[in-house]
């Protein structure tokens, strides 16, 4: 018999469960402290409940986590880890600790169908979704593993492998359950889903009573060049992304941010950066700018220091707020638009399907088909 799976249950989903095995509901809260708030997987450690029920869980049900299969350490204290799914698909997480916080790089897809020519995780191809249980089971391992207090700071960025949007309900469902107070705990404020633009995914995700921050990678000041670096733009162009950003239901002080990866000599040029303020003009933002993180598969360059402080110096003077992103474990390929596995995926027969049967279910949103 196949054992039921935890990590990626709600409380309420814990509370059904306990009540199946004739146990009172309450039982399921206390299984799901020990879960997320305790991190104990071993059912036998969970002391607080009576012995047969522990019993019982571990005749009928597992929590288990990504396998760690390797994790290499950057000289900045950056982190990355490559896991072992239960059908031999791999992801990568990353973990960037600093003095006063902790930030987790989330994957939500193994691999990525949105192909941006510029980013490494796209020359992989797209094998699958991840489930609820995947995604918030690699910030829940590093919060074992790192020993992260519940009273330090720990941001998610939901930047790692894969286009969220195409992902979306289990994406929102692992958010929702992350931030539950009684369980993982991490604050909505302190989480950041990041998008290559799929309006429609925008425009629902506007309409979620609870959600994180949202960024926008951008890229581009043209349809013609982000058509070429970023196919995605041939559905969705700058005019129907802008649109739907202008039309984002944004919450008091909260910003959009927009990502910018500078490739030199391609958009990161005087005029781009004048169309670019243009293009932002009116919009509560920020622009995060980021130099290309280098990879021998790709057929770019990145800009010289100069060239992207005068990039960010024009956006600056027009009135919108522009930062460099520091990157962080470059030299591990940990850095933004540098995770693609170490060695090639192997498809197993369970996961030989095409990137549409993978992606699309009855419960996704129309826009995904």
């Amino acid at each position: 018999m196949e054992k039921k799976e935890l990590i990626g249950l709600t409380q309420a989903q814990m509370e059904e469960l306990a009540s199946a095995m004739g146990e009172p509901a309450y039982r399921g809260a206390q299984l799901y402290e020990c879960v997320y708030r305790q991190r104990l997987l071993d059912f036998q450690k969970m002391t607080a409940m009576p012995v047969k029920f522990r019993k019982s869980l571990a005749g009928e049900c597992q929590a288990s986590l990504p396998y760690s299969e390797k994790k290499y350490s950057s000289g900045d204290g950056t982190v990355r880890y490559l896991f072992r799914l239960a059908d031999a698909q791999k992801i990568e997480t990353v973990l960037m600790p600093e003095m006063a916080r902790d930030t987790i790089c989330v994957s939500t897809q193994a691999g990525c169908p949105v192909d941006c020519k510029f980013c490494l995780t796209g020359t992989m191809g797209f094998f699958r979704n991840l489930t609820v249980g995947e995604i918030a089971g690699q910030v829940l391992l590093l919060m074992k593993e790192h020993n992260v207090a519940f009273e330090r700071q720990l941001n998610l960025v939901f930047m790692g492998m894969g286009e969220p949007m195409y992902n979306y309900q289990n994406v929102m469902d692992a958010i929702h359950l992350m931030a539950d107070a009684e369980g993982m705990g991490v604050a909505l404020s302190r989480m950041t889903l990041s998008t290559a633009g799929v309006v429609p995914g925008i425009e629902q995700f506007g309409k979620e009573l609870k959600r994180p921050r949202l960024a926008i990678s951008l890229n581009a000041t043209t349809d013609n060049l982000r058509n070429e670096i970023m196919p995605l733009n041939r559905k969705w162009p700058i005019a129907d992304l802008l649109k739907a950003c202008r039309e984002f239901p944004l919450r008091e002080r909260e910003k959009l941010t927009f990502e910018y990866v500078l490739l030199d000599g391609v958009n990161d040029c005087v005029q781009d950066a004048q169309r670019l303020t243009k293009l932002l003009a009116g919009l509560r933002c920020k622009v995060n700018l980021i130099g290309l993180n280098p990879g021998t598969e790709l057929p770019y360059r990145t800009p010289s220091e100069d060239r992207i402080s005068q990039f960010q110096s024009i956006l600056v003077k027009k009135g919108i707020p522009a930062f460099i992103r520091k990157p962080r474990g470059r030299d591990i390929y940990a850095a933004c638009g540098q995770l693609k596995l170490n060695e090639r995926v192997q498809t197993t027969v369970a996961s030989q399907v095409t990137p549409d049967q993978a992606r699309i279910s009855p419960h996704d949103p129309a826009w995904i088909a």
